[in-house]
């Protein structure tokens, strides 16, 4: 009879974290399905309430998640660096995040979405406030500079929302080549 390693609560809710983002991702909080996450994750649908005790609660996990994975890569994109070279490091390694996986984003845009409920907003204000906090530290740079950045950052965004990254038309390609100038 084979054995099979039980898995840590820990381990767990990792799973329905990263399961929930997929599904959170794709269709939102409303849309979003805790027996779709469930399912992902292996579980029941009872276990991911016992852990999380409401969707929404769930969503705002996923969120903080989502925040913490991003800043985690500003972190490994800018080591040792500072001032204009941290801020190209960082845009960068967020542009290639987009292009190659553009879960992270639609996460995030999900999450701004969702900012109309105040215990969501709080989450979102509280994740992306670290975001431009990190930035603000490591980059050194003026605070005009640093709001520059990040309204790139949502430009880019957005261009990634509408799939623009590999686009044809003209007035895409000029408004990604303007980004990566500040950026």
């Amino acid at each position: 009879m084979a054995v099979t390693e039980r898995k840590t609560a820990t381990e767990r809710r990792d799973e329905i974290l990263e399961a929930a983002l997929v599904e959170f991702a794709a269709h939102g909080l409303d849309g979003g399905s805790t027996e779709a996450i469930a399912k992902a994750a292996g579980i029941s649908q009872p276990y991911v309430f016992r852990l999380f005790r409401t969707k929404k609660q769930l969503f705002m996990a996923t969120i903080e998640r989502c925040m913490r994975g991003t800043l985690e890569m500003f972190h490994t994109a800018s080591a040792g660096l500072s001032g204009e070279e941290a801020l190209h490091a960082i845009g960068e390694a967020y542009t290639e995040r987009l292009a190659v996986d553009p879960t992270y984003l639609h996460a995030q845009m999900q999450s701004y979405a969702a900012s109309d409920d105040p215990e969501i907003r709080e989450v979102v204000r509280r994740g992306f406030g670290e975001l431009v906090e990190y930035v603000e530290r490591v980059s050194r740079l003026p605070s005009d500079r640093v709001s520059q950045f990040f309204a790139q950052g949502m430009l880019l965004n957005v261009i990634a929302s509408m799939d623009l990254l590999h686009a044809d038309a003209g007035w895409a390609k000029r408004l990604i080549e303007g980004c990566g100038k500040g950026v």
